[in-house]
């Protein structure tokens, strides 16, 4: 079960490292068509780690 746990933790963190890298290397045209600034990328990144 605790390796489960820390499994899961590693992985939730990569998809949030790997979400803010693509978000990240967009303009700001193209977070803007997003609905999205540059400063709400880190919250967006966490939200999407979490699913």
């Amino acid at each position: 079960m605790f390796l489960t746990m820390i499994a899961a933790k590693i992985r939730s963190y990569f998809r949030y490292r790997e979400t803010v890298r693509e978000l990240s290397r967009l303009t700001d045209r193209e977070l803007d068509d997003l609905g999205l600034s540059r400063s709400e990328i880190p919250f967006v990144a966490r939200t999407h780690a979490a699913i």
